[in-house]
């Protein structure tokens, strides 16, 4: 099954999709589409945008993207081994308008509500990976079975959220486009002055135009965005070069200076770096993940 953009095809009858991504890089366009995503990343890393959002990815994360959220897993181009995501996608109508209202299945009503900002999993992940490894040869009814204990897990577990917005608004392919290509842009060159102009041009607007498009549909300015993204891509190198200098990073990810981007870390962030990655490997230790 190949995802499209802002649309997932449903193999004849399926309420429930079973897919394996293995590629070098993830499908890497902005799309959306009407089912619940339940993703596992069995290998690979890189970033992924959610509606407003900038996020990471990594071996062994697990992600719920709600309905019609727009999203992307843009994987580290430098990956030299086959990333692995493994995903289901369901809707919650999939077997039927009042499955999910039964007083058997109505606990679930929390999961849903979550789900509409899209949410990293933080707790109970090596239950649910057990049972993601055991959809690729399980039949249409286990694969069934095996959600139901997914969400039951789900329901019960610690997570973050991965954007504020709540969205359930489907896009034209044209504005799903628009969107598309000037994150590709952001993507390819966030470490160099991106303008306000240049921009503008990618989307095909005037500049004017394009802010008030970008903060109406995204909720922040392309400059937040922008640097946001940019946060993200130092929080990644920092933790591949442990050693590296901070200033050296962030200079190397676009910021023009050591004090902007400080103060743009602790507003995205909300701490300096130096507590935010003390913190960082404080909660790692105590799951277990660190030394």
């Amino acid at each position: 099954m190949k995802v499209l953009p802002f649309e997932i095809p449903k193999p004849g009858s399926e309420g429930l999709v079973y897919q394996e991504d293995q590629e070098r890089v993830f499908y890497n366009q902005l799309h959306q589409h009407r089912e619940i995503q339940l993703s596992y990343i069995v290998r690979g890393s890189g970033t992924l945008i959610v509606s407003d959002s900038i996020n990471s990815f990594n071996s062994g994360d697990l992600f719920v993207i709600g309905s019609n959220v727009p999203h992307v897993f843009r994987s580290d181009e430098t990956a030299t081994e086959q990333s692995l995501m493994k995903s289901l996608f369901f809707h919650r109508d999939s077997f039927g308008p009042d499955f999910f209202e039964l007083e058997e299945t109505s606990e679930l009503f929390h999961f849903f509500e979550r789900s509409r900002t899209g949410i990293q999993i933080l707790s109970r992940k090596e239950v649910i990976q057990r049972i993601f490894n055991s959809l690729g040869r399980a039949t249409g009814l286990e694969r069934l079975i095996a959600l139901l204990q997914i969400l039951n897990e789900l329901n019960k577990s610690e997570y973050q959220s991965l954007s504020s917005v709540l969205q359930d608004i489907q896009l034209s392919r044209r504005e799903g486009q628009r969107l598309r290509d000037v994150f590709n842009f952001t993507a390819s060159h966030y470490d160099s002055q991106i303008t306000l102009d240049q921009v503008a041009t990618v989307a095909n607007m005037t500049k004017t135009a394009f802010c008030k498009y970008f903060k109406k549909r995204t909720n922040k300015t392309y400059i937040q965005f922008l640097n946001e993204y940019r946060i993200e891509m130092f929080i990644r190198l920092k933790k591949m070069h442990t050693e590296a200098s901070i200033s050296q990073l962030a200079y190397d990810q676009g910021f023009g200076s050591i004090s902007n981007f400080n103060k743009t870390f602790k507003r995205t962030k909300g701490v300096s770096p130096g507590t935010y990655f003390k913190e960082k490997r404080y909660m790692e230790k105590q799951r277990g993940l660190g030394p």
